[in-house]
Formats: C-alpha cells, structure tokens, sequence
C-alpha cells in the first residue's frame, strides 16, 4: 500500500518545554493506524497539526503529496482530512437530518446562512444523501430528533455520518469512544469497520485499547513527544518498551 500522510522531522516546544520531538510518521492508505501512549505522550498535539490548528517548529505533514503546513482549517479539510473530535461536535438544537445535511452545504457553497435552506439549489439531493448516511450509521428512524437529546453513543454516530457526508480520503479520530458504555463502544467499533470497507484511511487516537487491538492494522506508541515503537498489534502487545511506557512494565 502507498502512504497516503508523510510526517518528517516534527518538533513542536511550548515556553521551552517538547511536546513533539522528531516525530516520524507513515500512514499507509486504506489502513486504521493507531496512535496510543500515556497522557501527555504528544499525540493530541501532534492530531493538531495535522489539522492546522497548531503549526510546528520544524518538520514537515505532507498529505496525499500535498504539504498540510500553513493551510487553515477549513482547506485542510476541502482536501479531504477530517477530524472527529474528543466531545462530539454537533449542532444540539437542529435535527439529526439537519445536521447532516450542513456539512455539505458548506463545503459545497463555502460558507451558507442556516436561514438560507429554502434557496438552496438541489436541496432534495443533499437530503436524500443525508438520509442515506443517516441510515448508515443506524439512525435513520431518529432523522427528526433534536440532536441534543441523542445518547452519547448516537452524538458520535451522527458525528461519523457529518464526516461521512463530507466524503473524506482520512478519518482522524481522537478518543472516539470516551464516556461511552461497553455497548456502545462495541457498536462503534462495528460502525468503523463499515466505514473500512470504504477504503477511508483512518488515524485513531484511543486509550481503550479493546478499541486499539480490534481495529488498528498499525499502531504507533508515542512517549514524551516521539514515537518509541511501531508495528502491528501483535508486535505492539510483546514490545518491552511499550509496555515499560505504557503501563509501567504490566503487560498490554
């Protein structure tokens, strides 16, 4: 498989202290690469610069060929990297249609007025798509619901079908199963390995590592800002460093 993220050299120092030291990083497309290590480890600093929120001292994030550095958020995004964040980011008060349905528009128009529906060319299109995703993710019968009201296991499935609509080449996930109940966690472990078989690359930040060993193909261990040790998840279970790293010498 061809890499489709080529992370080179990446330092990262906030007031002095390294949060990324010479991180190395190759996700091959097609693939669920994990990014595991204890908190404070850089990964969630390193997930940002990949997404323009953060820029690095050094070093280089190439995506598809493309370099991601100096690119804001919202182009980053138009070249088909999207995030899935730690606490769904949802419109609570709209419909779970409604919020499928906005991502889309935005991308499309480059920005629109909530107010601006009615207008909308084509608008039956982008329903019909919405409730297709809808159905994907196993909430098609809540399609009129006040998104607000959804468990935390269905805030993150409608969370997937707003990045799904969006029809993105890489997935990056951080923590996508925190706060959730053994049950749900299991659905969206399902509700992932669909969205594989779309041959979407995925990046997953998670501590569970039921998660991590159910879905990862690669997993890189970071520990104090730079990656300590990478391979497949049987590897990743025998690796002395990681475990000395991870869980203080306690077997994975």
């Amino acid at each position: 498989m061809s890499s489709i993220l080529q992370v080179r050299n990446v330092n990262k120092s906030f007031a002095g202290l390294k949060a990324l030291n010479n991180v190395e990083l190759s996700v091959e497309e097609g693939a669920v690469h994990a990014i595991i290590g204890p908190n404070g480890a850089g990964k969630s600093t390193l997930l940002n610069c990949f997404v323009g929120r953060l820029t690095p001292d050094t070093g280089t994030v190439d995506f598809n060929g493309i370099s991601l550095l100096g690119k804001q958020p919202h182009e980053i995004n138009q070249t088909g990297v999207v995030r899935v964040f730690q606490t769904p980011e949802i419109f609570g008060d709209l419909s779970l249609l409604e919020n499928v349905m906005i991502p889309t528009l935005a991308r499309r128009d480059g920005s629109f007025k909530l107010n601006g529906w009615s207008r909308v060319d084509g608008i039956a299109e982008v329903r019909d798509r919405a409730e297709q995703l809808l159905g994907d993710v196993d909430l098609l019968d809540k399609r009129e619901m006040i998104a607000n009201s959804l468990s935390r296991g269905d805030k993150r499935r409608l969370e997937l079908a707003m990045c799904l609509v969006q029809d993105p080449k890489l997935l990056l996930l951080d923590e996508p199963t925190a706060g959730m109940s053994r049950a749900d966690t299991n659905k969206t472990i399902d509700l992932l390995k669909q969205i594989g078989e779309r041959g979407i690359t995925k990046i997953v930040i998670e501590h569970d590592m039921h998660v991590v060993f159910s879905l990862a193909h690669k997993i890189s261990v970071m520990a104090q800002g730079t990656v300590i040790a990478e391979g497949a998840p049987e590897q990743i279970k025998g690796d002395p460093r990681v475990q000395e790293a991870y869980l203080g010498g306690a077997h994975l």
